[in-house]
């Protein structure tokens, strides 16, 4: 299940940087590039961690402020000669608003 939740206007998501959302599953890092698409990904580096909310945001891609590793926003996937993988998530700008689709986990 999924729902979706308004993040703010896109103006207020820096172009080539990004906003963290707070969520119960933890931070995630809403992404705007120069030509105003919006990507989000847990704002974790598959790496060693490191925030990708402060890294640096060039074409479709985000560099991991703490080692350097290059993530695809549209897929989280490392850059090769980089390996592994960040969640993910689905995002839209509709009429200058962005929204950002946060999956619920069911009650076990």
């Amino acid at each position: 299940m999924s729902n979706w939740i308004e993040i703010g206007a896109l103006k207020d998501v820096p172009r080539l940087g990004s906003r963290v959302v707070r969520t119960a599953a933890g931070n995630i890092a809403v992404f705007r590039t120069e030509n105003d698409e919006v990507f989000a990904l847990d704002d974790r580096c598959p790496h060693k961690g490191g925030p990708l909310s402060q890294g640096i945001v060039h074409g479709k891609r985000v560099t991991c402020p703490l080692h350097n590793f290059v993530i695809e926003l549209e897929s989280g996937k490392a850059v090769a000669p980089d390996e592994g993988c960040t969640h993910s998530h689905a995002a839209k700008v509709e009429n200058g608003i962005v929204w950002l689709s946060v999956r619920q986990c069911a009650a076990a």
